[in-house]
Parts: C-alpha cells; structure tokens; sequence
C-alpha cells in the first residue's frame, strides 16, 4: 500500500487502498528514508512505497507486486538491483488513448496529459535499462499468464 498526499475520495479506504498522509508526513518518511521509491506525479501530488512492508514480505520469502510509474521503477532498481522489473505496454498508442477516455473519469484536458505522460513514460522506460521484460498487454489474460512465467522462472533461479 503507497502513501499519498493526495486527498482520499469517498470510495477509498485508509491503508487499503492507500494511507493518506499530509505533506510535512510524507517529507518526515522520506527524510528518515522509509520509502522504496517515490515520485511527484503531474506536478500535484506525491506518491512513495514504504520500504518496511516490501522488505518484510520479501524476507518471508513472498512476492511483492509494485503498481508505480518508470520515475518508482529506476528508483527501485537502483535501491534493489536484485528486483525483477516487469513493464506492462499498451498494444498502441491508439489503444492507450482509448483506455485513457474509456476510464471516464478525465475530461480531454486531462486525458491528453495522461496521454502524453504516457507515451514519455514508455520512451523512458525503454532507454533507462531498468526494466528486465516488456508485455505487451493486448490480451489480459495472456499478459497475465505471461508475468507469472516470468516470475516462477526468476524464483526457480533459471534466467528469465
């Protein structure tokens, strides 16, 4: 679960779908270095993945899934070379933009921002070295299949 100083929305629920910290908290955890990973996301609101619960799951020998943008991803590669960096793609840019409106809850503005963020996001990740596969998710179910045969391959020991 990441922290966020962005304000909660009605349907969230504290430390489940995120925990809501103010801005002098979220400056406090990264000073004292509780984070993984952190970013400034569209110039507005913070995000951070604490790195207790990571390290802890890890240490118990579970899998930890990280949801988080190439700004988190190169940051987690860099704290964590052993990580095992998985970057999901759109089939297309069409497609991107499509998913993009299809979500309903941007208006153009916003949609073309995201849009672009994503696209810049892509490049980004292409060229940082930092991820070790690329899926292209066209097809959810194959895309899913496909990430669990990249992780039981890594955690057997054989290259992936």
């Amino acid at each position: 679960v990441s922290a966020t100083t962005r304000p909660r929305s009605d349907s969230e629920r504290e430390g489940e779908d995120y925990y809501f910290v103010s801005i002098d908290q979220f400056e406090n955890m990264l000073q004292s270095g509780a984070f993984l990973e952190n970013a400034e996301v569209f110039g507005r609101h913070r995000y951070g993945t604490p790195k207790e619960p990571v390290e802890a799951a890890l240490a118990a020998g579970q899998v930890m899934l990280l949801d988080i943008d190439v700004q988190g991803g190169i940051q987690v590669r860099r704290n964590m070379p052993g990580a095992l960096m998985i970057f999901i793609l759109p089939p297309s840019d069409e497609e991107l933009h499509r998913r993009l409106q299809d979500r309903g809850r941007d208006d153009a503005e916003a949609i073309d921002r995201r849009y672009n963020e994503a696209k810049r996001e892509i490049r980004l990740a292409r060229q940082s070295g930092a991820y070790d596969h690329f899926i292209v998710n066209d097809d959810l179910d194959l895309a899913v299949r496909e990430a669990t045969a990249i992780i039981r391959q890594a955690r057997s020991g054989q290259v992936a």
